[in-house]
């Protein structure tokens, strides 16, 4: 009793103390928020002037972050809402639609009247009722220079057989937040931590609140037992029997005045209803202890359903933080977590086989038939490799080897069926097909297809938003397929010198969303038919035109023969040396 009592008494005063603080940054993010609310509501009287549905085939939609990516429950399309983009000065926000054709290879944009206002770091459901629903709760608004934010408490529906927004106005919801988690579950929606920050003060969250899709009204869940920290940036899986995981997650917390101090979490809970079917649900926390190969602490990872009872993670970052700066590993590897055994493991590509072993049977018999002898194959190929010298701008003398992975996939097979492969698919000898490593990439699997969406990674101070989709086969695991490459035209970065030469004005336009600045890329893109994919930089540019592949592609290969040591500034102007040899194209290093 007395050991129960001094845990009871904590636990009161750990939300004395989290009621405090979440006081403290509400009034403190008040002002903030009430300086943006006009801005949104500017937003939404140019929303206003859409008084119909309109349809109509774009081009992919312009590199954003923290935009979600979900799968339609009745046809082969994923829709895309929302997000955001930083390019060094400015944050564009955004609360566009677009609608991804599966079997078409290709995007429609959809204007519906009266949208919800720009957003990014929301969280987005979908359920099958009424011919599909997308459901869109909280997230968050920040201002073009990025130091005042607005976090959303609203509610929203798209009704995808009628193609229309509504709003529900239901009390007793959340406090405003983003990088929180919902997931649909036995006709409710189930919301979970996130953060709120302002200026000076933040505070994460690890409350869980239900929305009953049949009433229309929410509920907060006091589940027994001990539950997860507060964190955001969690995975959050529901369970064939009603339950929800939780895995890993991101907070962080001030140590002293201006210091603080970020946390990696790699626990992992079970919130089990009991009761189900009742009027009231009766929920608990355990904790769970998975067996198997458990993936590498990280943040920014995506995580999607996967077939046969297993959820999947991908890419994420690992920081490290110093006094001045912050060094992140990214990663591009999948992880799964099987559910019913309750164990990890990562995933392994097997290769394609099928159709190598069709043409192998078939030259085997043609050998065969015309002189009776055994096919003589050469000996098992290992990776193929791409070698190339040469000479940095500071002297360094450097020799680029380029492996080809799925070269030895297939052991016994000859290397000009990889080269005939690598034509049937489209791609350059030598490109890898994997999507580069990264964090906060949307995903959403399809009749068992994953598939991943932009993300970013960084370079030192420079941030780098893709805007690339792949897709890779869950039920066969052979290999990725690119969809769409990074366009390198619709990368910028400005650095913090030259925001003396941005005009006021700018700042509105930015946070709009950039629709202009979409139509004059366009407008460029077609004055531009005929010249070189790769255009080399002009004197006096600031910064320099991404080559075929992402930059990632070759920090990665500078990175590994420079060491993990080398500073950041060194192994990007290699990298670019890298590029520009390979490519014979002219770039200009920072």
């Amino acid at each position: 009793m007395g050991k129960k009592g001094k845990r009871d008494k904590k636990g009161k005063g750990a939300e004395k103390t989290l009621a405090k603080l979440e006081k403290k940054v509400s009034r403190r993010a008040k002002k903030e928020e009430e300086d943006l609310e006009a801005l949104i509501a500017e937003f939404q009287s140019l929303d206003a002037k859409k008084t119909q549905v309109i349809e109509s085939s774009c081009p992919p939609p312009s590199p954003r972050l923290n935009c979600s990516l979900c799968a339609h429950p009745e046809r082969d399309e994923l829709i895309l809402f929302g997000g955001e983009y930083f390019n060094g000065q400015k944050t564009y926000l955004y609360n566009d639609l677009y609608i991804y054709h599966i079997r078409k290879n290709s995007w429609a944009k959809l204007d519906i009247p009266n949208p919800p206002p720009r957003r990014c770091a929301h969280q987005a459901a979908v359920v099958p009722t009424a011919g599909g629903q997308l459901w869109i709760f909280g997230g968050e608004f920040a201002s073009p220079n990025g130091e005042q934010f607005y976090h959303y408490k609203d509610l929203w529906v798209l009704h995808l057989a009628t193609k229309t927004w509504e709003q529900i106005k239901a009390p007793g919801g959340p406090s405003g937040r983003s990088g929180h988690r919902m997931v649909a579950c036995k006709r409710q929606l189930i919301v979970f931590g996130g953060f709120h920050e302002s200026a000076r003060d933040f505070i994460y969250y690890n409350d869980v609140h239900t929305f009953n899709l049949d009433s229309f009204t929410w509920s907060k869940l006091a589940p027994a037992g001990v539950g997860p920290a507060p964190r955001s940036g969690c995975q959050m899986t529901p369970t064939p029997e009603g339950n929800i995981i939780i895995y890993g997650g991101y907070s962080k917390q001030r140590i002293k005045k201006d210091v603080d101090k970020g946390t990696l979490h790699t626990d992992m809970f079970l919130l089990k209803a009991e009761g189900a079917g009742k009027e009231e649900d009766r929920w608990s926390w355990s904790r769970l202890s998975p067996s198997g190969v458990k993936p590498p602490p990280r943040s920014g990872f995506s995580v999607a359903a996967a077939p046969n009872n297993r959820c999947l993670l991908f890419g994420g970052v690992q920081d490290e933080e110093e006094e001045e700066s912050i060094q992140g590993d990214f990663f591009n590897d999948i992880y799964f977590y099987d559910m019913g055994k309750n164990r990890w493991f990562p995933a392994q590509l097997k290769g394609p086989r099928s159709e190598q072993r069709r043409r192998r049977r078939g030259r085997q018999a043609e050998a065969g038939a015309a002189g009776g002898q055994e096919l003589q194959l050469p000996p098992p190929q290992g990776p193929l490799e791409i070698v190339k010298e040469l000479v940095a701008e500071d002297g360094t003398v450097m020799t680029i080897k380029q492996l080809i992975p799925g070269a030895a996939e297939d052991k016994d097979r000859p290397g000009s069926e990889e080269e005939e492969e690598e034509e049937e698919e489209g791609g350059a000898p030598g490109q890898p097909l994997e999507p580069c490593p990264r964090c906060s990439a949307m995903v959403a699997v399809k009749h068992g297809v994953l598939y991943v969406y932009g993300g970013m990674f960084e370079v030192g101070d420079r941030q780098v938003t893709l805007s690339d989709l792949h897709c890779l086969d869950l039920h066969r695991m052979e290999q990725w397929k690119v969809l769409l490459e990074m366009d390198p035209k619709t990368q910028e970065w400005l650095e913090e010198s030259e925001s003396d030469e941005e005009e006021e004005d700018d700042d509105v336009e930015g946070a709009e969303g950039g629709e202009e600045e979409e139509e004059s890329s366009e407008e460029e893109s077609e004055d531009e038919e005929g010249e070189q994919q790769h255009p080399a930089v002009q004197p006096g540019e600031a910064q320099p035109q991404y080559v075929a592949r992402t930059e990632q592609h070759w920090l990665r290969l500078a990175r590994s023969h420079m060491g993990p040591q080398a500073k950041d500034k060194k192994v990007l102007k290699v990298a670019h040396a890298m590029a520009r040899t390979f490519y014979e194209d002219p770039i200009q290093t920072p």
